[in-house]
């Protein structure tokens, strides 16, 4: 349809520029930006090609509910490549009409025009679309020649002149607090000040960093999300540049670990940058003030009084949806990615220990997370000095809090600004068929899954999409961060399959959890999986004990309470390492993890266990579900699996547990209380 033109139906005026990295190569200009405006009931657009000597001004004037109009060439120029050789005539006019449907904002214009050629002259016929996406905000040209195939058509895709820019640092290997740590802690504190309503500032972390994507996901925002990057290489002109988002700084002590801990929540709260007295005087020259002076405050002090100190100070002004445990490395290594996060939500930190035996650090910490609202988040990492893993999951279960690690996470501040595609859907590569059947046979089914969830480990390392795998899913990363889940969708092959992880909506061990607290978790993770299409859900419980002392097991009640509230799913997963609960309920499989691919262990001794295990369990169809270290790559694991011989095959998850559905040789046994 044509409508008559108004503001309302042309929303597409102004200034874009060329998103190059998605656009047809434009070889001389390099470049191109267009001026769009509205004259009566003409659409007026104005190509800028290229700059300084090498730059060529086009306008065209395009008529609408009018036959066509003619406009005088006056140049030769052919601009989409000036290096074929095509003469345009500058004695002819050009003939344009067009037409505008502002329902879908789509221009069509054609043009008519003649040139010089070798051999003579052409006459040239282009039909153009002009069409405005108005969820992205971006404009997309494509230029349909005849006398080019009709599937070799010139697209040029435009955002909004000044849009979608942002600065990135790439960050070194220094995470120790007299070499590299308090610049590399400084640039995280930025970040976390900058990224306040937009995200402008990137930080790129090296190849060995925990969470392995920051190089590939920059791509991806540049190459899928129109993003235009411009690199910073020095913390005097980053601070310069973003100076007025900088109310000052909290200068710590190089000499109490604690303190840069502490620092972080006040910068935080405050607004300021964390320094130590190497960047004070840089500080000083550029007039920036001291909110805090840290360096003699803790003298003497432990971590519980010092952290005391802090709660009751600070602790009534910071979030009580969010807190970050700043721990993991210990001494004077600290790797504090997280904290430009914690930082932007006004979160409290600490690294207090959550072992029980260490009673009065325990005492704070659990008075500390008894003050959180219900199902908030902790993020951050238990320091590996202080306690274990489940001690800290554990105690923040206890107080139906989920935990989102690790300390590591990079660049959440930028990453959560960022919106996903318009329209996209999260859809997992399901490989059971609507009302189809999985028929086990007399094989050892093998299904293998990744350990701790997507960002680490393997997805980025060789061998990935050659065999069925299943990765543990980040859930909260949907909302969080969602360009950041949709860039793993979007890479998924059709042998990666998603799995619900872990525990709840988060990292939880619901033995720990307090029972009326239980349903409204087990609700919310339901609530994510359906967002991200995933039907098996995996639980990891170390609350009453791990792999050598105690037990990882489920009593029957907490698996019928997650199979109440995800009446969806396939079935559940227990453990990490080998658990031994197995079973049925509500007629689906609960099964728990037979073996463990440590990333140390020789490929053939893994081939001798599996082996085995194959021999210890004699009946077929055996079900051997294998969690696999995510620091083993899948070109490792294929290896190892295809010296099993023809009585094994590896599955999908999905297929391996319709099979285990169907035909039960697996043995029930349930936690009993």
């Amino acid at each position: 349809m044509t409508d008559a033109l108004n503001a309302d139906n042309l929303p597409f005026t102004g200034r874009w520029e060329l998103v190059i990295r998605k656009s047809s190569q434009i070889d001389l200009f390099k470049t191109l930006e267009l001026k769009i405006d509205q004259i009566g009931p003409q659409i007026r657009i104005i190509r800028f090609w290229g700059n300084g000597d090498r730059s060529f001004i086009d306008t065209l004037v395009i008529p609408i509910r009018r036959k066509q109009s003619k406009i005088q060439v006056n140049s030769r120029v052919f601009p989409t490549n000036p290096f074929m050789g095509v003469k345009v005539s500058n004695r002819d006019r050009r003939i344009v009409k067009g037409s505008y449907d502002g329902q879908q904002y789509l221009l069509r214009y054609d043009e008519k025009y003649k040139a010089l050629v070798s051999q003579g002259s052409y006459t040239f016929i282009s039909h153009n679309e002009l069409r405005y996406d108005a969820a992205w905000d971006i404009l997309e040209m494509t230029i349909r020649r005849e006398s080019r195939g009709e599937d070799q058509p010139v697209i040029y895709r435009f955002k909004r002149k000044g849009s979608k820019y942002a600065w990135y640092h790439r960050m070194t290997n220094g995470w120790t607090i007299n070499r590299g740590l308090p610049e590399q802690a400084c640039w995280i504190s930025l970040e976390g000040l900058v990224n306040n309503t937009s995200p402008q500032l990137y930080l790129i972390y090296p190849s060995d960093w925990d969470f392995r994507f920051t190089p590939d996901l920059f791509q991806y925002f540049q190459d899928e999300l129109y993003y235009t990057f411009r690199e910073l290489k020095s913390l005097r002109k980053a601070i310069d540049l973003f100076r007025a988002d900088i109310k000052g700084y909290v200068l710590w002590n190089n000499q109490s670990r604690t303190s840069l801990v502490v620092a972080y929540t006040i910068a935080g709260l405050e607004n300021a940058l964390v320094i130590d007295e190497s960047l004070k005087p840089m500080m000083d020259q550029m007039g920036i003030p001291c909110v805090k002076d840290l360096r003699d405050a803790f003298y003497g002090k432990t971590d519980a009084e010092i952290y005391l100190w802090a709660y009751q100070t600070y602790g009534e002004r910071c979030s009580k949806d969010y807190i970050v445990w700043l721990g993991g490395e210990s001494g004077e290594v600290m790797k504090p990615g997280v904290a430009d996060w914690g930082m932007k939500q006004h979160a409290f930190f600490t690294d207090l220990s959550t072992n029980p035996g260490n009673r009065e650090e325990y005492r704070l910490a659990d008075h500390i997370l008894q003050n959180m609202n219900p199902m908030g988040m902790v993020f951050g990492w238990h320091s590996y000095a202080k306690d274990k893993e489940q001690d800290h999951v554990t105690l923040c279960s206890s107080h139906g809090l989920r935990v989102e690690g690790l300390h590591t996470l990079p660049n959440m501040s930028f990453s959560s600004l960022v919106k996903a595609t318009p329209y996209f859907k999260f859809e997992n590569h399901h490989n059971l068929k609507k009302n189809s059947k999985a028929k086990p046979g007399k094989k050892v089914y093998i299904a293998c899954v990744q350990t701790d969830c997507l960002g680490l480990g393997a997805w980025n390392q060789p061998g990935r999409g050659n065999i069925p795998y299943a990765w543990e899913v980040t859930m909260n990363w949907v909302w969080l961060a969602p360009a950041l889940m949709e860039y793993f969708y979007r890479q998924a092959t059709p042998n990666d399959y998603f799995i619900g992880a872990l525990g709840g909506p988060g990292y939880m061990y619901p033995k720990a959890v307090p029972p009326a607290q239980l349903p409204q978790l087990i609700q919310e993770a339901c609530r994510l999986m359906n967002i991200l299409d995933l039907n098996i859900f995996e639980i990891m419980d170390y609350s009453e004990g791990s792999t050598l002392k105690g037990n990882t097991e489920l009593p029957e009640n907490i698996v019928k309470a997650y199979f109440k509230d995800m009446p969806g799913i396939l079935g559940l997963i227990n453990g990490y390492s080998p658990s031994y609960t197995f079973g049925k309920a509500n007629g689906k499989p609960v099964l728990s993890y037979d073996y463990y691919l440590s990333p140390d262990r020789p490929e053939e001794d893994a081939v001798a266990d599996l082996q085995e295990l194959a021999r210890i369990n004699s009946d077929r169809p055996y079900f051997l579900l294998m969690h696999v270290r995510q620091w083993s790559n899948i070109t490792r694991v294929q290896s190892i699996l295809n010296r099993l011989g023809p009585d094994f095959e590896i599955v999908p998850l999905d297929l391996f547990f319709e099979m285990a559905r169907q035909k039960q040789t697996y043995t029930d046994r349930f936690l009993e209380k």
